[in-house]
């Protein structure tokens, strides 16, 4: 299949807020190929490739666009084979040869190809077609119940294997698809609440559990065989020994757990997220311990647990497990909840999860059986410069660019403004519209992608925290940053600082 139809789909996906429309033009999509090449689109959909992360990032992407092919000529074979080179490039001369790789795929694409190879390559794909309507496309697709879809892909959580085996199998053999221990599945999901009592007006009775600020991970163990996997199913095992160590220990021949890992200080409490991930991908020699908490328990020794209540799991858990389950309460009373939520904040946590304690295990669903509830961060910020958007958007400016104050120059001039972070999230219509009106107002330049803006708009950001990050020249960088609203009654010079954003990096540090 050429390239340009895969794209072609994504652009009208994108274009519509039906669910319908999205699900019935990947249906068509997915009928259309050939078997083998099903896998791989469903990863190119979700911008999960078969092959993982190739270690593309932005500079190396930008570098690699030059002009694009003036007719669609490129395969999904081709994009698919592309890949393989780039993942297997190693060792002396690998950077140009990867380089070379990517302008090569680059030419021959044309411009509609090229930003999806890029949003690909960077995780940053926003065709609308996320899992849940993509499994739905797969059920239309194969004439298959979507529930035993949706099932078979949390099970196995492969979406590409599943949507092969619904499109070209029987549905016998996919209600055959079951829990196997060392095969990772899709993690459950939780919603979120803007306080404990709103939580448990949903849940009812609920086990109110710290929501740890650490790496999600999911530990198979059978026999004396652990493996480790994180929440996108990679497996790390190679990289936490002090995991597998523990898992070991434990009072089981066969198990599947669920949970986190942090770094801790030298008093037990929580590191940075930042320091978790780092010693989470490192490889080399590591200097901090990662300790694992287990909120939940899939399978033990040949009873598999998805569909018990929560309660009999948390009792199992805490029979095999006690001294590395997470801390929490069951409780219907919202005093209680807020309590824990207190405490745990207190100890450095990031807040709690409430969950329903007769809800089964919904593998790879967000759903009310489990609702977090976190303190909101705002901070107000300073656009520098806003993106075009497409499919939906087109037309409008999308992906605001967010710098904080750095009265002292720290990081610049003296009063400038030092970039964080960008988001397109939060944004309605009436705002894309205002934005797209005002910026080009306020507009000093523009690249082809992007307008420059004077830095004097004031906007609200939420975010769940900062990271360290290289990217940006403060050395931090916004997570999961969506906009609030934008304050016409504060100037430019009113914005909060990058010293301030910086605080959130220490425990205990500075606050909205």
């Amino acid at each position: 299949m050429l390239l340009d139809e895969l794209v072609r789909t994504t652009q009208a996906v994108t274009s519509t807020r039906s669910r319908l429309a999205k699900v019935e033009a990947l249906a068509d999509l997915l009928r259309r190929l050939e078997p083998g090449d099903i896998p791989t689109v469903v990863g190119l959909l979700t911008a999960r490739p078969r092959q993982g992360r190739v270690g593309v990032g932005w500079r190396g992407m930008s570098a690699a666009m030059g002009e694009p092919a003036t007719e669609p000529g490129l395969t999904v074979s081709d994009l698919d084979a592309a890949l393989d080179r780039l993942l297997a490039a190693g060792g002396a001369g690998s950077a140009a040869e990867r380089a070379s790789t990517l302008r090569g795929l680059t030419a021959a694409a044309t411009e509609g190809e090229q930003a999806f190879i890029a949003g690909v390559l960077l995780g940053e794909l926003r065709t609308g077609a996320l899992e849940g309507v993509l499994t739905d496309a797969v059920a239309r697709a194969a004439d298959k119940p979507v529930d035993a879809v949706r099932r078979a892909a949390m099970l196995s959580g492969d979406l590409g294997g599943t949507a092969l085996l619904a499109i070209t199998g029987t549905a016998a053999q996919l209600d055959a698809v079951g829990l196997v221990v060392g095969r990772p599945v899709l993690p459950m999901l939780a919603a979120t609440a803007a306080s404990t009592s709103e939580a448990l007006e949903v849940t009812g009775e609920a086990s109110v559990e710290y929501k740890l600020d650490g790496a999600r991970i999911q530990v198979h163990r059978l026999g004396g065989n652990v493996r480790i996997f994180t929440r996108t199913l990679a497996e790390v095992t190679h990289r936490l020994p002090e995991v597998v160590e523990v898992v070991r220990g434990l009072p089981v021949q066969d198990v599947i757990l669920d949970g986190e890992t942090l770094t801790l200080d030298e008093d037990g409490g929580p590191r940075p997220f930042q320091e978790t991930m780092s010693r989470f991908g490192a490889d080399a020699a590591r200097t901090a311990v990662l300790h694992p908490w287990f909120f939940d328990v899939l399978h033990l020794d040949g009873r598999d647990l998805l569909d018990e209540p929560l309660s009999t799991r948390l009792g199992l858990l805490g029979r095999i497990a006690p001294d590395y389950r997470i801390p929490g309460e069951i409780t219907a009373d919202a005093a209680v909840a807020e309590r824990v939520s207190r405490e745990a904040l207190a100890a450095g946590h990031e807040g709690v999860v409430v969950k329903a304690v007769g809800s089964a295990y919904a593998a790879g669903r967000r759903g009310s059986n489990w609702i977090k509830v976190k303190p909101v961060l705002t901070y107000d910020l300073v656009v520098l410069a806003c993106e075009w958007g497409s499919g939906r958007r087109a037309g409008l400016l999308s992906n605001v660019h967010l710098g904080a104050l750095d009265p002292a120059g720290e990081f610049g001039e003296p009063g400038g403004y030092v970039m964080v972070g960008k988001t397109f999230k939060g944004l309605t219509d009436a705002l894309l519209r205002w934005q797209t009106e005002t910026f080009q107002e306020l507009e000093v330049r523009r690249t082809a992608g992007t307008v420059w803006v004077e830095p004097v708009t004031v906007v609200e950001i939420a975010i769940d925290g900062v990271q360290q990050s290289s990217r940006y020249p403060g050395g931090i960088a916004l997570r999961f940053a969506r906009v609030k609203r934008y304050r016409d009654d504060k100037t430019a010079a009113e914005a909060d600082t990058i010293q301030t954003l910086r605080g959130l990096l220490v425990p205990g540090g500075a606050r909205a």
